[in-house]
């Protein structure tokens, strides 16, 4: 596993260790516990991580273009 494919692994911890260390349920955002905010903010940037990893994945590139 080389390059932007260590991305990958941010969204396994800001999802499954993160929560260990951000179950609360003060400050609330949007009127959201903190807890529920931390996991749909990682929600979210698993889609753009994903979207990144897929742009830099030199396999996706056509050269026929």
């Amino acid at each position: 596993m080389r390059g932007p494919y260590w991305l990958g692994v941010l969204p396994f911890i800001g999802l499954v260790i993160g929560p260990f260390f951000v179950n609360r349920v003060t400050p609330t955002i949007l009127g959201m516990p903190f807890l529920l905010a931390w996991i749909v903010a990682w929600i979210l940037l698993t889609a753009l991580i994903m979207a990144v990893i897929y742009g830099l994945d030199p396999d996706n590139r056509r050269s026929d273009l």
